[in-house]
């Protein structure tokens, strides 16, 4: 899967796969009926795994999940404030958690491959507050649900 309409279609169900053809359609700038064939294309070909449109993370090129806690140098609303707002706007960052335990938080990050595992994590590391960091790869997932950031 390359194509920008494909991608366009994969995003806009992601936020509202109740959308009937039409209005994907309309979103898209494609009539009815090519839209539904790449649809039912991205349907056969396991890129939409079900409704609420629920992306396959290999399929997309995200096929590496791993888990980042995070300590903070400072436990003041406003450290917790910068860096919450920061992370928000990490696009691979699909989940995160303000955790109780030895880390403040716990961040879901998907990836394409260890290189760009890479590239996050100095995005992470340079978050406002982050003290440390420890990364969990993950091995296989379990339940895997999130909207993913395809969009590259």
């Amino acid at each position: 899967m390359s194509e920008k309409t494909d991608r366009q279609i994969l995003q806009l169900l992601q936020s509202n796969g109740r959308l009937s053809n039409v209005e994907l359609a309309e979103h898209i700038h494609l009539s009815a009926s090519p839209c539904l064939r790449r649809v039912k294309q991205l349907e056969a070909q396991g890129y939409i795994k079900g409704y609420r449109a629920t992306l396959d993370r290999k399929k997309v090129g995200l096929s590496m999940t791993v888990f980042i806690e995070v300590r903070l140098n400072s436990h003041t609303r406003d450290a917790s404030e910068a860096f919450e707002t920061s992370v928000v706007n990490l696009p691979n960052v699909i989940s995160a958690y303000l955790v109780s335990g030895y880390a403040d938080y716990r961040l879901e990050v998907v990836s394409q491959d260890l290189a760009d595992y890479e590239e996050i994590l100095k995005s992470v590391q340079n978050l406002p507050f982050v003290k440390d960091i420890h990364s969990n790869f993950a091995i296989r997932a379990i339940k895997s649900d999130a909207p993913l950031p395809i969009e590259k």
